[in-house]
């Protein structure tokens, strides 16, 4: 049986990560782990019960307190908070402005961490957030940045949220949002979005997302082969 590895793929809001990193599992027939759907699911469940998000307490007990778990689905991944499906319910316009601020708190952080650790343990894993690569799977033989211009971006999620029946602000707006977001993660204090040392930078501006794919997949299969 070939060896199986751990792949990061990490970079800010928006830049395609969780599309691109389902089909690069899908490829190898890995596990996918969406540490971004994590962060959303315990701010989803902190503003259901009405807690501020200045009180980091609450929400740091409420990140122990609560199940998260995932269902393969089509043509996404299903996510589960205590059971009850909340894939939708993640993606809406209050868990976007508020998610950066529960995923900047340290003890959330650690809880997070050590449920993707324990997923990624046995390999064979793509995982996608802000952090992977520096942080969460730091021996991860495979680290991908990836990038793309805020307009870009913005257009993409404009373009996403249309196709799903979302809800959505202005191009505009949604490009602010996007520039205030990468703001935030890059200038936290715990595990700040920012590039591992050995990542691979991947623009993807001008890329197709089959583009990407295979860029990615020529890295993974070029280190299985020096792995052996």
């Amino acid at each position: 049986m070939e060896k199986q590895i751990q792949v990061a793929i990490d970079g800010p809001a928006s830049a395609g990560k969780s599309t691109v990193a389902k089909l690069v599992a899908k490829k190898f027939h890995y596990v996918y782990c969406d540490t971004g759907a994590m962060y959303r699911v315990v701010t989803l469940a902190a503003l259901n019960r009405g807690i501020s998000m200045e009180d980091t307490a609450q929400i740091s007990k409420l990140a122990q307190e609560i199940k998260i778990s995932f269902a393969p689905g089509e043509p996404e991944q299903k996510v589960f908070l205590n059971g009850e499906e909340v894939t939708t319910d993640i993606r809406q316009g209050r868990i976007d402005q508020n998610v950066s601020a529960v995923a900047a708190i340290p003890e959330v952080r650690q809880e997070m961490t050590n449920l993707q650790r324990q997923i990624a343990r046995e390999g064979g894993i793509v995982m996608d957030g802000r952090d992977i690569g520096s942080t969460v799977l730091p021996d991860a033989p495979v680290k991908i940045f990836m990038v793309a211009t805020a307009h870009e971006r913005a257009r993409r999620r404009y373009v996403e949220n249309k196709a799903k029946g979302i809800k959505t602000a202005s191009l505009e707006e949604l490009q602010k949002e996007i520039e205030l977001r990468d703001k935030k993660d890059s200038s936290r204090k715990v595990s700040p979005l920012t590039q591992a040392p050995d990542a691979i930078r991947l623009d993807t501006t001008q890329l197709t997302i089959d583009q990407v794919v295979d860029k990615i997949s020529t890295i993974i299969k070029k280190t299985l082969n020096e792995l052996g």
